[in-house]
Formats: structure tokens, sequence, C-alpha cells
């Protein structure tokens, strides 16, 4: 039987590459982690780091442990509370998975309050994560519900999804840029100018997807830089770094040195989906899926209210 405490030590190791910097972080002694860590990997009977002088590293193995490691983990901690609540006499409260462009489009945080006028006792979580470890989560039941970018496919076996908000892409440019001038914009007008990328951090291949849909669209972006998130790319747009495309819903009210307008000949958008699992859905879990269904068509609204002025008229409509 796996000691959860071991896997503690584990992901906190593997965390850090570096064995005192665990040992601060879980306010124990180095020497004792150490033996620890080799107790596990003896009980295992496989070498989960490789060691050097300067460092600690994840084999292969180890790797793929770590994943595990970290669900079953996230599993315990939903149990524990779950018990707690139980025993408070609650109904068991909500783990939500989501992404942050379930936040910014006010999806989320209006479910939230619904769920807070017609159950206000209830306990809720809510874990930050990439779309296919929530996907993990659900198969797992360490989350009821996923809040995500991507379905998951058709035909698998474990997971529905239902599309909630499709959130097209405006430019953004800085505003003593000359074309801010101009208030409807051609592809000739953006072809060779600064551009920054915003990443994505599960699609491995996003930087080649977004130069394909601009070239598609009849421009040439030069990139000089990569945001890993919109927020700071728009950021980076205010400092006059270069030109960005960002969801409608990320423009709030009239964001400083940035200007933005709607490319009605660029059709991109960034997606929104419910996801959740098929099989057993407790009641209070169904009842928080129907109303962030319902919520859907307000928070569109509250996205199109949003625009910076001068800008894009309402673009976006729900996938049903």
């Amino acid at each position: 039987m796996l000691d959860l405490r071991l896997l503690h030590y584990f992901v906190a190791v593997a965390e850090e590459e570096h064995v005192g910097r665990a040992a601060e972080r879980l306010h124990i002694s180095q020497s004792p982690l150490s033996r620890q860590i080799a107790q596990l990997e003896k009980n295992l009977g496989l070498t989960l780091f490789e060691r050097s002088q300067q460092r600690i590293r994840l084999t292969s193995d180890g790797r793929v442990f770590l994943t595990e490691a970290r669900a079953l983990l996230r599993h315990a901690d939903r149990l524990e509370n779950l018990g707690r609540r139980l025993g408070r006499g609650e109904e068991g409260g909500l783990c939500i998975g989501y992404v942050a462009d379930a936040m910014h489009t006010g999806i989320l945080p209006a479910a939230l309050r619904a769920l807070r006028e017609e159950r206000p006792g209830i306990h809720v979580a809510l874990y930050d994560q990439e779309s296919a470890e929530q996907f993990e989560g659900l198969r797992q039941r360490s989350l009821d519900i996923a809040l995500v970018r991507t379905p998951p496919p058709e035909d698998d076996p474990d997971l529905s999804a239902t599309a909630l908000l499709q959130d097209p892409l405006l430019l953004a440019l800085p505003a003593d840029h000359p074309l801010a001038e101009k208030h409807e914009l051609t592809p000739d007008d953006l072809t060779g100018q600064p551009w920054i990328a915003v990443g994505d951090a599960q699609d491995a291949t996003w930087r080649d997807s977004f130069l394909a849909s601009c070239v598609a669209s009849g421009f040439t972006p030069d990139i000089r830089l990569d945001a890993a998130d919109p927020l700071t790319a728009l950021g980076l747009v205010a400092s006059s770094l270069g030109l960005a495309l960002v969801q409608k819903s990320m423009v709030r009210g009239s964001t400083d040195g940035v200007v933005v307008r709607e490319l009605l000949w660029y059709e991109r958008s960034v997606g929104l989906w419910a996801a959740w699992h098929r099989v057993d859905l407790r009641p209070v879990v169904a009842s928080f899926r129907e109303t962030v269904l319902a919520g859907q068509h307000a928070a569109q609204g509250h996205t199109a209210q949003r625009q910076q002025p001068g800008g894009a008229d309402d673009g976006g409509e729900p996938v049903r």
C-alpha cells in the first residue's frame, strides 16, 4: 500500500529538482527526506530520479509516476474534503476544473453566483488546469465538471461535453500606432507589422497554426515576441511592442495605451466547453451543470458589453 506522505515528498522533490529546496518546502530536514525517497524507490523497485552533484532529475519512469502521483493526491484531497463535508451534514460539495477563459468570459463567476444563491452552504473547490488534465480528473472522479477550451473526442466512452461559446479574436494595437487612426483595416495593412503571438500551452503547434491562419487571411505577421497569455500580450501591446490578437472577453472597458479593432475578414475564435462524466451524476453536479449551460447566453451578452469603445460589434455566438 502506497504511503501518501511519501508521495507528497516525491512530488515536492520532483518539482523542486533539489532535495534541499524540497526539504525547506516540506519543513523537514534534508537527510530524512533523502532516506524517504530512497525508501519509496526500494518499495516500488523503481528508479525515480537520476542523481548528480548539481541536481536531481526525474527518470522517464519517474515522469510517468509523477503524473499519476499528482492525480492520486488530488483525489485523496478531494476524498478527505468530501468526508469532512459529509461529516458536517453537507451534500458533498463540488470540485470544478477550469481554464482562465471560463473566468474572464464571465461564465464561471455567473454560475457560482447562481449556485451560492441556490445553495449558500455548499463548498466549492476550484482547480485551474489545462484541458487534458481536467479530462483525467473527470475520469478519476477528482473533478465533477470541467470548463475547457477543447472538447473530448466525440467517441469518448466516459465523457460528454457541450459548447458554451466562441470568443472572437480582435486586433489589439498600440494607441500611438499609425494604424490606430484607421477603423477598417485590411490584410495589407498588417503585413510586415511587428506582432506578439499569444501561446497555447496545451498545443505544441499553436505558433504554426497562428501563422497559417494569418497567411490564409491574406497577411504575414512579423512575430517579434511570444506571450504566454492574452493579458501579457495586452501589456506588451500597450508598451508599443507590437500588435496582437486577443479574445473579445479580455478587452475590459478602455485599456490604457491599447486600441482594439474587429477584423471582419479574420474568422478565428477561442472556444469554451463544459465537460462531465457520463455516469452517475450527483444531483448537485447535474444542477450546477444546467446552471452553467443556462448562463452561457448571459455571459455572451456580458462579453459583448465589455468591448472597448471604438472597437467591434458583437460577433461571437454560442456553439450549440
